[in-house]
């Protein structure tokens, strides 16, 4: 929680992967008249830095600022031993990650309801939930009375071998190729004070020039190697257009259904669940398009020269380079994505 915890930390060497002789087999919330509420808060987090935490003095507000990953562990069995009736997490996409990663082996299936309180840089699961921008935990509890919730599942992601053993991170978003290139030009965004879809609207037209104008060798129109296979076919996604076959320039999965600045990359009315957008190779003239395609459009012709878009099942994802989850790099390797839990979000 404080700095970072999981950088370039292998997901096979016991990433994510719960001890059985801790894990809470049966989390029951005790449905209280005043509800229970446990609070993961990132005190450095963008607008927590600075500022008290919310409720702090409310005998029903149990609030924790784990420093490491075992403290968030220990700080989440606790709650779920309590029987709390919400789980808050106090932080941005991030820390997100971190508490449902470290949580997953603590409840398994069964978690309270979330309420996130985004406090990060972009907080791009807050647009996808619908959340204002300043919201406060008194606010959600007063939405949660009311009963407004929304579904959402993450991603699972694992070394390939390990999905079966409670090993991985749950995430929403993951991006591969030029969009580990990207991520740092949105940190840049962010130290020059441009936030949320801002930021996000900045980075995207900033790649775009980047990639377009770049001479070739330039490191922005650079492919990794990517291989993607359907677990469920047993199929290889296709690969169009110039360069290695086993190549691709980017690669990004996610769960949202709804997308900063309005976007819409997997079409106006996208699937719920896992879905998959991928660039082959960087054809200028099918860069220039990318815009046409995050407003929701790919022509048969953006198909043929390899932009992809897919709702699909669990993917194969074997890759040569580095990855970007929820805002964090993870190492190359051989992994695998899937569906997590079903988690209820409250909402306004």
């Amino acid at each position: 929680m404080h700095g970072t915890i999981y950088e370039f930390e292998p997901l096979g060497g016991g990433y994510g992967r719960g001890d059985a002789s801790h894990a809470v087999t049966r989390y029951v919330p005790q449905g209280r008249a005043v509800p229970l509420v446990g609070i993961v808060r990132n005190p450095r987090s963008h607008r927590n830095v600075g500022s008290p935490a919310e409720l702090a003095d409310c005998s029903n507000i149990l609030t924790e600022t784990p420093h490491s990953r075992e403290a968030l562990s220990d700080s989440l069995r606790e709650f779920a031993e309590r029987g709390i009736d919400y789980l808050a997490i106090d932080g941005g996409d991030g820390t997100v990650r971190d508490v449902l990663t470290c949580g997953a082996p603590i409840f398994g299936d069964n978690w309270p309801s979330l309420i996130v309180l985004p406090k990060g840089k972009t907080n791009a699961l807050a647009v996808d939930l619908g959340l204002p921008n300043h919201w406060s935990l008194a606010e959600a509890l007063v939405a949660a009375r009311q009963g407004e919730v929304v579904l959402r599942r993450p991603m699972r992601i694992t070394a390939k071998g390990e999905e079966d053993r409670g090993a991985g991170v749950l995430g929403f978003f993951l991006g591969s190729g030029v969009f580990t290139i990207g991520t740092e030009a949105g940190q840049a965004a962010h130290r020059r004070g441009a936030f949320n879809s801002f930021a996000v609207g900045l980075t995207i037209a900033w790649c775009i020039l980047q990639i377009v104008f770049g001479k070739a060798g330039n490191t922005w129109r650079s492919s990794t190697r990517m291989r993607l296979r359907n677990l469920v076919s047993g199929r290889e996604l296709p690969r169009r257009g110039p360069g290695a076959p086993d190549e691709r320039f980017m690669a990004i999965a996610t769960t949202f259904e709804k997308f900063p600045l309005g976007l819409r990359p997997f079409g106006p009315n996208p699937p719920a669940g896992l879905k998959l957008a991928v660039l082959d190779a960087p054809v200028r003239w099918l860069l220039l398009m990318l815009p046409v395609m995050l407003l929701g459009l790919l022509p048969r012709f953006m198909q043929r020269a390899g932009a992809h878009r897919v709702a699909t099942g669990p993917i194969d994802f074997d890759l040569g380079g580095a990855f970007i989850l929820d805002g964090e790099a993870f190492p190359a390797g051989h992994y695998v994505l899937q569906e997590g839990p079903t988690l209820t979000f409250v909402v306004p």
